[in-house]
């Protein structure tokens, strides 16, 4: 959980984790929207998808126990080297270095490294580490490593007048230290995407994402993206018309959220809508669900915030503010 979230954000997600699933058998047994509705918030859905998955191998071929070596552990999903690594050392002691970005970051300032070429750089910076691992207390050496990282080497403001590998960090000599690693210039792409609120007795159409790519296997309304030369209301018909094979009748605005995500951000225009016809159904991919059997759903948190709206303006009733306005 502690990959790309913090560990304020963490706290109650972990403590309701723990509630969910007190052991691998719990997580094990549970089905995939039970483990993608408790890790809803946290973004990065991935994480959780490996840790069921992985959950399951270790059940199955190693009797339930998490295996305590680095090559076993590379052999569960979502395990990649840093994390076989911390789990290796922290859990059971093994002479194994970790690399996450926090220990990257303070090796390229005690080396006075470039970040130009990350594998080799990485490389290096494992060779470092390797050289100064104690034998002992191998995961005690790798969390001060990971904790000087982030509380004393930050990214932006380094501490370094209380840092005490100051006299080693040759970036601090030369003033580099800023410097290292420079900055990622990540750009935002801005989405526009219209979704469709069809009610039909108290109940509110959604169906599943894809099991593979953004958001999988999450729910959400029907809908899409608007395309540069579309206005809101012929985006919303002509997805009506791709995904659910229907023609609108009726659209009224209802309300726009905006959510980031990790290089989205996304702007939803909800329409209450009526069709010329009843939308085919799919159990695994398209149900009509009650607003309170949503709570039961693994939701995007755009949607979510949608869901919000619609239960303080009367539980699904099609009322809301004003039309929506394209992003300009």
């Amino acid at each position: 959980m502690l990959q790309q979230t913090t560990v304020q954000a963490v706290i109650p997600y972990y403590e309701r984790w723990l509630r969910l699933f007190p052991d691998v058998k719990a997580l094990a047994r549970a089905s995939r929207q039970e483990v993608l509705r408790a890790w809803q918030g946290l973004g990065y859905y991935a994480r959780s998808r490996n840790l069921h998955d992985a959950a399951r191998v270790i059940v199955r071929d190693f009797g339930g126990r998490l295996p305590d070596d680095l090559g076993p552990l590379r052999s569960l999903p979502g395990f990649g080297p840093y994390t076989a690594a911390a789990v290796a050392s922290i859990a059971f002691g093994r002479p194994c270095p970790v690399l996450d970005a926090n220990v990257r970051r303070l090796v390229l300032r005690l080396e006075n490294l470039s970040s130009a070429d990350s594998r080799r750089t990485d490389r290096r910076a494992l060779r470092f580490l390797e050289a100064r691992l104690p034998r002992r207390g191998a995961g005690d050496f790798n969390q001060a490593l990971m904790e000087l990282g982030a509380l004393i080497c930050k990214p932006r403001n380094p501490l370094c007048l209380l840092c005490p590998l100051r006299p080693s960090c040759r970036a601090e000599k030369a003033g580099r230290q800023e410097l290292i690693p420079p900055p990622r210039k990540t750009a935002v792409k801005r989405v526009e995407a219209v979704v469709a609120i069809i009610r039909k007795k108290g109940r509110l159409l959604i169906q599943k994402r894809p099991a593979h790519g953004l958001l999988a296997d999450l729910w959400e309304f029907p809908g899409g993206k608007r395309r540069p030369e579309e206005t809101l209301e012929q985006a919303l018909r002509r997805e009506m018309r791709e995904e659910l094979g229907v023609e609108v009748v009726s659209a009224r605005p209802l309300t726009s959220v905006t959510h980031a995500y990790t290089r989205f951000l996304v702007r939803l225009h909800a329409f209450a809508v009526t069709t010329d016809g009843e939308p085919a159904l799919s159990p695994g991919r398209r149900r009509w669900v009650t607003l309170r059997g949503l709570q039961s759903y693994p939701l995007p948190s755009g949607t979510v915030r949608l869901v919000e709206f619609l239960e303080r303006s009367g539980r699904g009733r099609t009322s809301g503010p004003g039309p929506s306005k394209p992003w300009t």
